[in-house]
């Protein structure tokens, strides 16, 4: 299991805060193990966690402990927190200190963080091969949980090591949250490879996250689509960051044009730029393009990760054939246990049985590479026709249109926008794309397009935001 054998990189660097603080793989063990001793193997325990060094120690230390934890975002609502306390029931709590529990008694601190022990009693049993609940979001304001294995966390960082040659030279910094999926497998990657990580809550909007990258010799950063529209408003190709080896890409597609522009930009710096695709339900990752076939492929998701393989749903049989479109079905160990409501769903086992249905339609060229075409839920009946959102979004961003999303209701598309836009033009714009009447677009001006914490726009929260 990844952390169990930690202790043989010794005195290497494993992390590095904010102000240079460095601690060894040594040190790092014998705080994570100082924790994890006060606890009783197969409970759970709720991690409240930004981008903390006594966050990543406790994790650490209840994986190694085979206590089971549920990452959540540090400042979570209080309703939102009490809800998962009554779903899920959990025997602990780890915390920063100024974070109180009254109700719960506090066993045990490292002077950032504070252990509590619950007054549960008796909650349910939970299987033995569970090792991480995570949200699908990485907000943790929906209660359902993927239930991620011991075999699936070994798996997929595992894969990942492997497609992105890891080595112990290899340098990474938070650039996402912890309690998110992606954020999370690029400390469990360096880590287990011997490598290190800066840890930081700094964005990539604050000059200090570049000062960091730059002052530590930083080698890899990734980040979502909205990171990448992030770099290039903040002119990223003018950067200089000579000890970067290369930057990945998750979290959703990054538009076609923006894509382009980071190959190109990558190239000059000698960077090599790796667009990954996957999937809190799948671990972490499922595939990857190589940076070598970054230019020949610019759309594609890449092929599956060492381990796994992709097939295409259509018409109720899947396919490897060549520019078929249908759901797109991945295989592999790192595909999760499944989903979990509240804590007696913790007792259950393998639902998925290695398999995924991802939910998105998707194409396989005549060399194997993959390509999204949208969501099989992200699709709208206007006048008969059958019209993808996600593809008029790429449509519209390759016009230039930088912060808007489509929604909407069959025979009405609307597209929200907080930019300054004329309104006639985009429509006509719309109605040439689709081939469809202008009166079957509805521009919807708002203040701003909500996302959530890994920069996914939250459709359902667009009316709130409406001028």
């Amino acid at each position: 299991m990844i952390f169990n054998d930690l202790e043989k990189y010794g005195n290497s660097i494993a992390l590095i805060d904010e102000v240079g603080k460095t601690f060894t793989f040594r040190e790092l063990i014998k705080q994570a193990d100082k924790m994890s001793n006060h606890l009783e193997p197969r409970q759970l325990i709720f991690i409240l966690c930004n981008n903390d060094l006594s966050a990543i120690s406790g994790y650490i230390g209840v994986l190694r402990r085979h206590v089971v934890p549920l990452l959540i975002r540090a400042d979570i609502q209080e309703d939102i927190l009490h809800n998962l306390f009554d779903l899920y029931q959990p025997n602990y709590i780890w915390a920063d200190r100024n974070r109180k529990f009254s109700f719960f008694m506090s066993i045990y601190t490292d002077d950032h963080f504070v252990l509590w022990k619950t007054n549960y009693s008796n909650p349910p049993p939970m299987n033995t091969e569970l090792a991480l609940l995570l949200s699908t979001s990485g907000s943790t304001g929906n209660p359902k949980l993927v239930r991620q294995s011991y075999r699936n966390l070994e798996s997929n960082t595992n894969s990942i090591i492997k497609y992105l040659n890891l080595t112990s030279n290899d340098r990474a910094i938070t650039s996402m949250p912890m309690y998110y999926t992606y954020g999370l497998s690029i400390i469990q990657t360096q880590l287990s490879c011997g490598g290190s990580i800066v840890v930081t809550n700094y964005t990539m909007f604050q000059p200090q996250f570049w000062d960091l990258i730059k002052s530590n010799n930083v080698t890899n950063f990734g980040g979502v689509p909205y990171s990448y529209e992030i770099l290039k408003k903040i002119h990223f190709e003018k950067m200089d960051l000579p000890s970067l080896r290369f930057i990945t890409q998750a979290g959703g597609k990054l538009a076609s044009a923006l894509s382009a522009e980071f190959v190109e930009i990558c190239s000059k710096k000698g960077i090599e730029f790796i667009i990954m695709y996957g999937a809190c339900e799948a671990t972490a990752r499922m595939s990857f393009l190589p940076g070598s076939m970054a230019t020949k492929k610019i759309e594609s998701i890449g092929i599956a990760i060492p381990g796994g393989r992709f097939t295409i749903l259509n018409d109720g049989k899947e396919t490897t054939s060549p520019n078929i479109e249908g759901e797109l079905i991945y295989y592999g160990e790192n595909v999760t246990l499944g989903y979990a409501e509240c804590r007696e769903d913790l007792i259950r086992g393998d639902d998925n049985q290695g398999r995924l249905s991802t939910g998105d339609i998707a194409k396989c060229d005549e060399d194997g590479y993959f390509y999204i075409v949208g969501r099989k839920k992200r699709f709208l009946k206007i006048f008969g026709n059958r019209i993808s959102l996600d593809s008029v979004e790429t449509f519209l961003k390759d016009q230039g249109y930088t912060s808007f999303a489509c929604s909407g209701v069959d025979d009405k598309l609307k597209v929200y926008i907080s930019e300054s836009v004329d309104i006639r033009k985009m429509k006509e714009l719309l109605s040439k794309f689709t081939h469809l009447h202008g009166s079957a677009f509805s521009i919807i001006s708002v203040e701003k397009i909500p996302r959530n914490t890994s920069g996914k726009i939250q459709y359902s929260k667009l009316e709130d935001y409406v001028k």
